[in-house]
């Protein structure tokens, strides 16, 4: 059966996401900088520059191989509409993702089909429901858990979530989106499988037991 897994950056004291940040309020608390401090460390990897069309060149090595390794096992992206409200209007026409894309929504809206193999389906049913459909699309290859931070609690706290791949970068937000919130007791349970040092991250994934 493919896994189920989150890929995300993380600040030093744990926040996905910088306070107040939304595309239409561009200069709160410098947030913009804050994003791209997390973010450094993929910007300039080759495989990331070539799949988002940034034009070529870039960085190679393990990181980048990293990089390539986990766009490469996804068969389908589940995200939460705040997610997918702040990138509806940046993301290029051909969306980054090249699989199914299942949003956890209250809105009522058609399939939205993007060229290059993106298509948004919003998914009113709960997270259980867009995991299955997740499955099914999916096939043999892997299903990531896009974020935001609540979406990922939804989906730890039904103890579905394999592994997870943290880039833990060395910036400190003082305040934002938080990873690890609301999450019930007993909690999900995972050991160390793999530390990858970068100059701009640490790269840990964690296995479920």
């Amino acid at each position: 059966m493919s896994k189920v897994f989150v890929n995300i950056g993380l600040s030093l004291d744990d926040y996905m996401a910088p306070e107040g940040m939304t595309m239409d309020n561009p200069g709160y608390k410098n947030w913009g900088a804050k994003w791209g401090a997390l973010m450094a460390w993929i910007i300039n990897q080759q495989y990331f520059r070539e799949n988002l069309k940034f034009g070529s060149g870039g960085e190679t090595g393990p990181v980048n191989d990293l990089v390539r390794s986990t766009m490469e096992r996804i068969g389908a992206n589940i995200m939460g509409k705040r997610m997918f409200d702040q990138g509806e209007s940046v993301w290029p026409e051909e969306a980054p993702f090249h699989t199914p894309v299942y949003v956890l929504t209250n809105e009522k809206r058609e399939p939205w089909v993007r060229p290059g193999g993106t298509t948004f389906y919003f998914i009113n049913d709960g997270p259980e429901r867009a995991l299955e459909l997740a499955r099914e699309s999916a096939g043999s290859r892997d299903i990531r858990i896009a974020g935001g931070a609540d979406v990922i609690q939804q989906y730890l706290n039904l103890g579905v979530v394999d592994e997870l791949e943290i880039a833990l970068a060395p910036v400190l937000f003082g305040g934002g989106r938080r990873l690890f919130e609301n999450l019930r007791e007993p909690g999900p349970q995972f050991r160390i499988d793999r530390v990858l040092d970068g100059p701009a991250a640490t790269h840990v994934r964690y296995v479920r037991q």
